[in-house]
């Protein structure tokens, strides 16, 4: 960490004796540990808890406190304070000292978020440090998909930020007899979690899924938190949303259109089979009762589906000879069309 007025961290004045240092610091981790937070207010809650917990090592040490106030940011000979695996730092009896005797570490954070902790202590020092078990933070994701993509279902993988409970402490925060250099004291470190999601068979804009266990992870053995995951539909080019609407294009080669044609549909129910009338221009558009998707109550809307005509990617030359023919008898008939609108009389 880069060197700060650790007086102003705590916002104790200079000549504040011990008791006004630990009272500040006890306030202000009640204020910013990062379980008491959600979102990017968690993340910014544990850069300050660390910030906060290392002023008061600093200043709560008379040495290390003499040096400071003599040398400021020079203190440590200008070199910026990093706890490494074999520098002294905040002790756990320094911990329990800076939250009272007795109830010490586990009260102080029972008083904080009102939950029941446990400690194992054995002999004079604690077997784990400080130890409690609570549940972890549920979080909150948005997963952004094509429509389409959501109507085929199927398993999705994706990544969301996450955290981890801290391997080097285990996630109890301390080593030994000191606060974790890895984790600072909260526990946990950030990470990415890969997610593989089994799409809902009826998916909608706005649906909230709980994914069990995904969330924070829970401290001193309690279990992780879950992971709320919103879907976000995003138009595609094959579909789009209106409500709970489900619009589609149907794009039919000219002769299916004049012929009449049976094409067979992905909805939100499924797969629809879709009969097209012959003479079927297009522009025209089709209602499929209930197989949009589902609102919030439970109720399907409608599939509109609209007819494009085009022609298929790859002609064969057969297919270009007949089209050129056909080209031929529309001008001879004066039966072109231009602009939307058709010239001539096609009787």
């Amino acid at each position: 960490m880069k060197f700060q007025d650790y007086y102003e961290l705590l916002g104790v004045p200079r000549d504040a004796d011990a008791k006004a240092i630990k009272k500040a610091y006890r306030k202000l981790a009640m204020k910013w540990h990062p379980d008491r937070h959600q979102g990017d207010a968690a993340t910014e809650a544990e850069a300050r808890f660390k910030q906060i917990s290392e002023a008061y090592e600093v200043l709560s040490d008379p040495e290390k406190r003499g040096k400071y106030d003599r040398f400021g940011e020079h203190w440590k000979h200008g070199q910026d304070f990093a706890p490494g695996a074999g520098e002294s730092t905040m002790s756990h009896e320094e911990f329990e000292a800076a939250f009272g005797s007795g109830g010490g570490f586990s009260d102080f954070f029972q008083q904080a978020f009102g939950r029941e902790y446990s400690r194992d202590f054995g002999g004079r020092r604690p077997a784990h440090h400080g130890r409690f078990d609570y549940r972890g933070a549920d979080v909150s994701a948005d997963l952004s998909l094509p429509i389409g993509d959501a109507l085929a279902g199927g398993k999705r993988r994706f990544s969301v930020p996450g955290a981890a409970a801290c391997e080097t402490c285990g996630g109890t925060g301390f080593l030994e007899q000191h606060v974790c250099p890895t984790c600072g004291g909260v526990g946990r470190v950030h990470m990415t979690k890969t997610v593989d999601l089994t799409l809902p068979a009826a998916p909608r804009d706005g649906l909230r899924l709980r994914l069990d266990g995904l969330g924070e992870p829970g401290h001193g053995g309690g279990e992780p938190g879950d992971l709320l995951l919103t879907l976000r539909l995003a138009d595609d080019d094959a579909y789009r949303i209106v409500g709970a609407r489900l619009e589609a294009r149907l794009v039919l080669a000219p002769w299916e259109a004049e012929a009449g044609a049976k094409v067979d549909l992905r909805t939100a129910k499924g797969v629809a089979t879709v009969t097209v009338p012959a003479g079927t221009r297009a522009g025209r558009r089709m209602r499929l009762r209930g197989q949009g998707l589902t609102d919030a109550s439970g109720a399907a809307g409608d599939c509109i589906v609209r007819i494009e005509i085009d022609l298929p990617a790859a002609l064969t030359d057969e297919q270009r000879e007949l089209l050129a023919r056909l080209g031929e008898s529309a001008q001879a008939a004066g039966t072109t069309v231009r602009g939307g609108a058709r010239t001539g009389d096609p009787s």
